[in-house]
């Protein structure tokens, strides 16, 4: 009866190691199960998911870049409506990054050229690399019905025009020195402004004969002004560099919204404002 009885218990016992083998296995094929379009259902997958963005979200962004992330605000908070993108502080990217350095509060920072925004990363500010997003060149502006009659660049040399130009520490500005260095034309300007915006309020309200602003204000201005391509403008390309800040308050809002501006929605956007590719 004892040898029965041992015999009994050795099988219950091997058929209790079978079944608990047998929900192991179980349990690790439904840890493993694909999803219905194929991804893994796994608890680590599930754990890296990217969360969907919410709360406030602070842009710094370059005066030439106005209208177009306005829009590019809406597009992303109709895409993620848990966000709330701020009113978008824009002005001369020096300005910008001034202030970015002496510690106002930002998520990104978009620059109209990749000398300014390495001042910025030079600060360690930036959350990573920046990267670039559009390209831009520049154009004479003059008011309504041209009454200075300015054909070219060398007709900027003029002391009897009246000429604005950018400040040379801001990209615009600089990017216009460098232009009339390559063609050789000595400008002095009535005025020196701050931001791109500046010169073009300038042109349109008359208050200048011509100034230089990008291709993509004179094009957002419709026919509030008229526009002439100088020589050698296509020699003078701005690089626009966009950056999530590692200091950002919403880290998550700031990535989706770099991403949402080097993406296909953003990319076409940006065309339909004049930006060429980055």
């Amino acid at each position: 009866m004892r040898t029965d009885r041992s015999a009994h218990s050795l099988v219950r016992i091997r058929r209790s190691l079978a079944l608990a083998a047998g929900l192991t296995a179980l349990a690790a094929l439904v840890g493993c199960a694909g999803t219905a379009d194929g991804t893994s259902a796994s608890p680590e997958a599930s754990a890296s998911a990217t969360p969907e963005p919410t709360g406030e979200l602070t842009v710094y962004a370059a005066a030439s870049l106005t209208a177009a992330f306005d829009e590019l605000a809406t597009e992303f908070e109709a895409l993620h409506p848990g966000v709330d993108v701020l009113p978008i502080v824009y002005d001369g990217s020096s300005t910008l990054a001034t202030q970015l350095v002496e510690g106002a509060p930002a998520d990104v920072f978009a620059s109209a050229d990749e000398r300014t925004m390495a001042t910025v990363a030079d600060a360690d500010l930036l959350d990573g690399e920046a990267e670039l997003f559009a390209t831009n060149t520049l154009r004479i502006a003059t008011p309504a019905g041209n009454p200075g009659g300015v054909e070219s660049i060398d007709d900027l040399a003029d002391p009897a025009l009246a000429v604005v130009l950018c400040a040379p520490e801001v990209p615009c500005g600089a990017a216009s020195h460098q232009l009339l260095d390559l063609d050789g034309v000595t400008v002095a300007p009535v005025s020196e402004e701050q931001n791109v915006s500046a010169v073009l309020t300038k042109v349109k309200a008359g208050e200048a004969d011509a100034g230089l602003v990008y291709a993509t204000d004179v094009a957002a201005a419709g026919d509030a002004v008229e526009s002439i391509t100088p020589e050698n403008a296509d020699e003078v390309v701005n690089r626009y560099p966009i950056a999530a800040l590692a200091a950002a308050p919403n880290a998550e809002a700031a990535a989706a919204f770099v991403a949402f501006v080097l993406g296909p929605q953003g990319q076409a956007l940006l065309a339909s404002y004049g930006f060429g590719a980055p």
